[in-house]
């Protein structure tokens, strides 16, 4: 399978889990584990698990010159996003998170022209506004979510995780292009992890575990599981082989995929709108993922 496909199918499953975890998170949080204890628990849940995969595929560690940048990538990647992400869901709604979370590919094209010189296309300008339009008609349209309210300060929280989160696309780049992936996140982690102890180990050790109910304990192990070590593992092996303007366009498929899971699970109807708000979904990542070089390699490959 052409490389740049299989990258695409692993997005696709990376925001699958995504667009679970807007909900989900919110069954555990704040009420059975606060924001800073959550973070460390899945911070700590995602280091054991990549050191045992990086220890089980026999990889090595990254060269010392290369940790600065490892250590930065554990900043933004890790502890700054997740920490800004999980603080900012408790104060606001997932309508909201979900809206702000929409300017991610703008900040990501903008840092990746700086950084890394990236062109800054009609073409990708263009998908990125559809696919914005599309995203943010669907998720005007949970009028669950729609009902609740929310406070400023949530939302500031979580518009400085999308550019926590775009600065850190940017920048782990280069060592996804020098190392194996799993290298690459395994360390991210372990610096994220670093950063991270002094914020969530006193509201980890608050956690009453006791207290847990089957449901609570499901949706614990799938926010550390899925979306904390799976979804990272994919998009880092994506990374490799795509430009970060591409990876972070498909944050426009997370609501799209949340409804069509609703809709699967008999909770939602299909309706016009819906169905506009997909087509311009599909058509904006189209636009900014295509290109030529890719379909032709793919073409004599079949």
């Amino acid at each position: 399978m052409n490389p740049k496909i299989k990258a695409n199918i692993l997005l696709f499953l990376a925001n699958l889990i995504y667009a679970g975890n807007y909900t989900v998170a919110k069954i555990v949080m704040p009420e059975y584990i606060k924001p800073f204890g959550f973070i460390l628990l899945r911070v700590s849940t995602g280091l054991i698990l990549f050191w045992l995969l990086l220890k089980g595929l026999k990889l090595q560690i990254p060269e010392k010159k290369d940790w600065p940048l490892l250590a930065l990538c554990g900043l933004f990647g890790v502890a700054t996003n997740q920490l800004l992400f999980f603080v900012g869901l408790s104060k606001t709604t997932p309508i909201n998170a979900a809206l702000i979370m929409t300017t991610t590919p703008i900040l990501v094209l903008i840092v990746s022209a700086i950084i890394l010189n990236e062109k800054i296309t009609v073409r990708k300008i263009l998908g990125i506004s559809i696919g914005a339009i599309g995203a943010i008609i669907l998720i005007l349209q949970g009028k669950q979510m729609v009902e609740q309210s929310s406070t400023w300060i949530g939302n500031l929280f979580i518009f400085g995780n999308a550019t926590s989160y775009g600065i850190y696309l940017v920048i782990v780049k280069p060592l996804m292009k020098k190392y194996h992936p799993v290298t690459v996140i395994t360390m991210v982690f372990t610096f994220g992890w670093i950063f991270v102890i002094p914020f969530g180990i006193n509201e980890a050790s608050q956690i009453e575990w006791h207290t847990f109910s089957s449901g609570v304990w499901l949706a614990t192990l799938y926010v550390l599981i899925f979306v904390t070590f799976f979804a990272y593992l994919f998009n880092s092996a994506a990374l490799k082989e795509l430009e970060p303007t591409v990876v972070s366009t498909y944050i426009y498929l997370q609501p799209l995929l949340a409804t069509i899971i609703a809709l699967l699970a008999a909770k939602d109807s299909i309706d016009s709108v819906k169905l506009l708000a997909g087509v311009l979904i599909f058509v904006g990542v189209y636009l900014v993922i295509y290109n030529k070089k890719t379909i032709s390699v793919s073409n004599k490959l079949d």
